[in-house]
C-alpha cells in the first residue's frame, strides 16, 4: 500500500482468505475521500464461493489456534498492535478521508483500537476459568472457558476500525477464528488495513478473513453461513432485527447493537452550561453519526431557555468543512443519501409541523451545518426517529416524571441525565430503560471483563479425586 496524499486512488481493499489477498468476483467500485468526493481507492464485492471459502479456512485454522498457549497468542496480539502503531500517521490521514471525521475522531479510533488489542492480550492471561465449590467430597470442579468457534463479524462505516477491533481483538485473544466483512463506505480502514497488520503480526494463515462487498451480496451471505459459531453485527435496527431472527430460527447465537434514539435529559437543578457543553459532544461529535449520539434533548421548563441559549451560543461558533484540509470541528455527513434521509425525512417535515429553527438548519453539498431546533414535540419525525445526523432537537416538559416518560417511549442504547443530585440522577437513571445511563456525563468505555462470556462458552468437567462407593447394583456383584 502506498503512503497517503490527497492525490489519485492508491488503496485497494482486496478479499483476504488463508494468509492470501486476491481480488473479489465482482467489478471494481470506489472507495471515496468523503470531504473531497474524489476516488480515494477501491473495493469489490466478495462472492458467495469466497465466503465459503474463508469459513471453511477459518474452521480448518481455528483448533490449532484454540490449542496455543496463552503467552503466544499474547504476543501475536501485541504484535498486531505494534503494526497498527508503525503506521500511526499515515492510517490518522486515511481515517479522516474515509470517514469524513475531523483528526480528533481519527486519534480516538486508532487509539481504540490498539488499546483494544491491547487489553485483550493482558486479559487472555489473566482468566481461563473458573474452581467451583465441590458438590460431594473427593470432587473437583472446574468451569472453563472454550472458544465458540468462528465468529462472522459485520461492522458498520461510522467506526471500521475500533468497531470490529471490539469483536475481533477478544475473539482472536480467546481463540477464535474470524472472518470480518467491512462496511463498503469504509472497507480499508475496517478491512484492508486490519489484514495487512495481521499478516504483518503473524496472525495464523486462514484464522482470519476479510471479505469486503456490500450487505446483500456479501454481508448476507456471510451471516446466513452454516459454518458460523457467532454472528456479531454493529448496525441499522433493521438489518440486525433481521439477523436475530434468522439466528433464532436456526439456533445460533448472535451479538448485535443497533441504533436507538438516544435521551439526553437536562432537570430543573442542573447545571446548564455544563449540560450545554457535554450536549454538543454526545450530540454533534463526528457529524451526530453515532449510534451512542443524543437524538432528544428533553429539558425541563424552568431551564429551558437558558439552555437553549447556552447550546445556540456554542453551536454558532462550530467550524465546518473538510477536516483533512481545513481547521474545522464537523466535517461531512457520510453520503447525499444519509443527509437526505435525516433532513428532508426528519429535519423538513418537523419544522412543516411546526419546529423552529434556532440556528443552522442548511447545507452547502454535504457539509450540514449543526442545527438546533425549538418547539419540537413528541409527535414530530424528528423525536421519533434516530437521527444519524448533526440535529439537536430540544422538547421542553413540565416534570421528570414527564421527562421520563418520554425518554421510556422509544427504543434507546445510551441516555444521559444532567441534575445538580447525582443520588437523584442515579435514581432517574434506575428507571430509564436502557443498557446504559450517565449522570451528569455521557459516552464510555467498551470491552473488559464480560467479553471472556461474549466470545467463549463455558465447560463444566469434574474430577473425582478420591475413590468412590458406589451401590452395589452397580458393583458387578
Amino acid at each position: 500500500m502506498s503512503s497517503p496524499s490527497t492525490g489519485a486512488a492508491q488503496y485497494t481493499a482486496e478479499v483476504y482468505i488463508g494468509g492470501r489477498f486476491e481480488p473479489p468476483a465482482s467489478d471494481w467500485l470506489p472507495v471515496l475521500d468523503k470531504a473531497a468526493g474524489q476516488p480515494l481507492g477501491r473495493y469489490g464485492n466478495a462472492s458467495a464461493e469466497q465466503v465459503d471459502r474463508a469459513v471453511a479456512t477459518a474452521r480448518r485454522a481455528q483448533p490449532e489456534w484454540a490449542d496455543t498457549d496463552a503467552n503466544t497468542r499474547c504476543d501475536v496480539l501485541r504484535a498486531f498492535a505494534a503494526e497498527l502503531e508503525r503506521r500511526r500517521d499515515e492510517l490518522l490521514t486515511l481515517i479522516i478521508r474515509e470517514t469524513g471525521g475531523t483528526a480528533e475522531k481519527a486519534d480516538e479510533e486508532l487509539g481504540q483500537s490498539i488499546n483494544q488489542l491491547l487489553n485483550s492480550a493482558t486479559q487472555l492471561t489473566e482468566n481461563a476459568g473458573s474452581i467451583l465449590p465441590p458438590y460431594k467430597q473427593g470432587k473437583m470442579s472446574l468451569s472453563r472457558a472454550v472458544p465458540l468457534g468462528v465468529i462472522g463479524l459485520i461492522v458498520p462505516w461510522n467506526y471500521p476500525m475500533s468497531l470490529a477491533m471490539r469483536a475481533l481483538a477478544p475473539g482472536l485473544a480467546y481463540g477464535n477464528a474470524v472472518v470480518l466483512k467491512p462496511a463498503e463506505l469504509t472497507p480499508i480502514a475496517g478491512g484492508q488495513v486490519l489484514a495487512e497488520a495481521a499478516h504483518a503480526a503473524g496472525v495464523p494463515h486462514g484464522l482470519f478473513a476479510v471479505l469486503p462487498g456490500d450487505g446483500p451480496t456479501t454481508g448476507s451471505t456471510l451471516y446466513h453461513h452454516p459454518g458460523l459459531d457467532l454472528i456479531h453485527f454493529t448496525g441499522s435496527f433493521e438489518v440486525g432485527a433481521a439477523i436475530t431472527e434468522y439466528a433464532g430460527r436456526v439456533g445460533k447465537p448472535a451479538v448485535t447493537e443497533l441504533g436507538g434514539d438516544n435521551a439526553f435529559v437536562v432537570l430543573d437543578d442542573a447545571d446548564v452550561d455544563q449540560a450545554a457543553s457535554c450536549a454538543l459532544w454526545t450530540s454533534l461529535w463526528y457529524q451526530g453519526q453515532t449510534c451512542i449520539s443524543a437524538g432528544r434533548h428533553i429539558v425541563h421548563r424552568s431551564v429551558a431557555d437558558a439552555y437553549t441559549e447556552a447550546v445556540v451560543e456554542r453551536v454558532r461558533k462550530l467550524r465546518v468543512g473538510d477536516p483533512l484540509r481545513d481547521t474545522v470541528d464537523l466535517g461531512p455527513v457520510i453520503t447525499a443519501g444519509q443527509l437526505a434521509r435525516f433532513h428532508e425525512g426528519l429535519v423538513e417535515p418537523s419544522i412543516a409541523a411546526g419546529a423552529k429553527v434556532a440556528v443552522g438548519g442548511g447545507h452547502d453539498g454535504l457539509f450540514y451545518q449543526p442545527t438546533v431546533l425549538t418547539d419540537v414535540t413528541a409527535d414530530m419525525p424528528i423525536f421519533r426517529e434516530e437521527t444519524f445526523g448533526p440535529v439537536m432537537p430540544i422538547t421542553v416538559v413540565d416534570s421528570e416524571a414527564e421527562a421520563l416518560e418520554l425518554v421510556n417511549r422509544h427504543r434507546t442504547l445510551m441516555n444521559s441525565v444532567f441534575t445538580g443530585d447525582p443520588l437523584r440522577g442515579y435514581a432517574f437513571a434506575q428507571r430509564v430503560a436502557s443498557n446504559e445511563v450517565h449522570v451528569n456525563d455521557g459516552y464510555a468505555r467498551h470491552g473488559g471483563e464480560g467479553q471472556l462470556a461474549s466470545y467463549t462458552r463455558r465447560q463444566w468437567i469434574g474430577v473425582q479425586t478420591t475413590p468412590v462407593t458406589y451401590p452395589t447394583w452397580a458393583q458387578g456383584s
